[in-house]
């Protein structure tokens, strides 16, 4: 049963709206960044504006709504997306995965640089987070690159960026909870990301070339032999063959992506635990818990966000911002540099997935209104939010690289500048060619 908050009236001013719009977003912001957990800022925010403004809700309505925010039946997808990261994360597939992406790519100049960046697009597309990409690959690469002669930030900087290519690979996670929150078809959308995550690849490895020959410290070398390249293959294969499996089970339709999540577990810990040896069954607790702590954490997040969701809707804000956006931009090209930047600012406050919930019911009614493709939506916002994670001086990779490289942030920083240039060119590429993330998805259409 849904659970749905009161429907009272409540009908301020055009002045009200604008000033409940600076309200709401500047408590929120002014709490997040005072250090107060994500969950008790929305809901204080929340409960806060309802009593200033002396609005005639029931201070249920934030309970309900809070439920109803946690409630759809595909949710149950998050935690076990987020179990299988774990699993893989630490099961060995992310070392197999290094080692096949070394024999194919290790010869070229800056070579360690290009199998970091293989390497975390081909475990984004097993795991969907960017946080267990960065997390698995980076400990494995770091230290091997810190060898070479990389320097600490450089070897930072490079896994915190590559780490969120997991964002737009098909298993990603911010992709569910939009079609979620959008009505579009997960088994469209699994497939949108895949170009843009190929070309953020591509610009980021052009990168790890140009540095690694200007500055000497890992000029290339022989390519490895065709049997050695067989060998790694083979034990990677199991690995690299998860994303076809499931995505191909979506998108033939043999099962909806909440069911994929489930066989995402089970085909986890079939070659984390009996292919490769890996795991064994006293690593299991450890896992669950470690994987039950981030779901609770994401979906009490979730929830705290369909409160303040609830309030935004009731107050009309997104109606009025639409309006407002409307008298400022009158054409696509500028609503689409304008959504770019607020996603990118919102971003580095927010991680992905409470963001995605705060603004995609702001900017979908905008998109409609310039005749968007829904799908191409959802690819532009988790490419914007996926910058934001490694944006100084907070961002959820750029944490965890620091610590694996033991860097600080000024230290990254210097690195960082260039990689993030070359995937926000891509960013703006994929925004204003849509092409770019609709011609795949609807390519393979056509075949069925």
């Amino acid at each position: 049963m849904a659970y749905h908050a009161p429907n009272v009236t409540h009908k301020p001013d055009r002045l009200t709206f604008t000033m409940l719009s600076l309200v709401i977003f500047g408590s929120f912001f002014a709490l997040a960044l005072a250090g107060i957990p994500l969950m008790f800022a929305l809901l204080a925010t929340t409960a806060a504006v309802m009593v200033a403004y002396g609005m005639q809700y029931p201070m249920e309505s934030v309970f309900l709504s809070f439920i109803g925010g946690v409630e759809p039946f595909i949710l149950i997808a998050v935690p076990l997306f987020v179990f299988t990261g774990e699993l893989l994360a630490q099961g060995g597939v992310g070392k197999r995965i290094v080692e096949f992406a070394n024999v194919l790519f290790g010869w070229l100049p800056g070579g360690l640089g290009v199998v970091t960046v293989i390497s975390c697009l081909l475990f984004g597309g097993v795991s969907g987070s960017a946080i267990a990409d960065t997390a698995a690959i980076g400990s494995l690469v770091i230290p091997a690159m810190l060898a070479r002669g990389y320097s600490r930030g450089f070897a930072a900087a490079l896994v915190a960026v590559s780490g969120t290519l997991a964002l737009l690979m098909p298993l990603s996670i911010p992709f569910l909870v939009y079609a979620f929150v959008s009505g579009v078809s997960m088994r469209t959308l699994s497939m949108a990301g895949l170009v843009p995550a190929l070309l953020s690849a591509g610009a980021l490895i052009a990168v790890c070339m140009w540095h690694g020959r200007s500055t000497g410290v890992d000029t290339g070398g022989r390519p490895a032999s065709l049997g050695a390249i067989w060998r790694a293959g083979v034990s990677a294969g199991p690995a690299l063959l998860m994303p076809v499996f499931i995505v191909g089970g979506i998108w033939s339709g043999y099962f909806t992506p909440t069911e994929a999540a489930a066989v995402a577990v089970v085909y986890g810990l079939i070659v984390s635990m009996f292919l490769y040896k890996d795991l064994k069954y006293r690593d299991l607790p450890q896992l669950l818990l470690k994987a039950f702590m981030t779901s609770a954490t994401v979906m009490l997040v979730i929830g705290a966000t369909g409160a303040l969701a609830w309030l935004i809707t009731a107050e009309q804000v997104a109606q009025q911002l639409a309006t407002w956006v409307g008298s400022v931009a009158h054409v696509q090209w500028v609503f689409l540099l304008m959504l770019n930047v607020a996603l990118v600012l919102l971003g580095i406050f927010i991680e992905p997935l409470p963001a995605l919930l705060m603004a995609a019911p702001l900017f979908l009614p905008l998109a409609m209104a310039f005749k968007m493709d829904l799908v191409h939506m959802g690819v532009i916002m988790t490419a914007n939010l996926a910058i934001a994670l490694y944006t100084p001086p907070v961002g959820g990779t750029l944490f965890v690289a620091a610590k694996l490289a033991r860097a600080s942030i000024g230290e990254i920083t210097r690195h960082l500048w260039l990689m993030m240039g070359a995937t926000f060119s891509i960013v703006i590429l994929i925004t204003y060619v849509p092409q770019l993330s609709l011609w795949l998805p609807r390519w393979l259409a056509s075949w069925n």
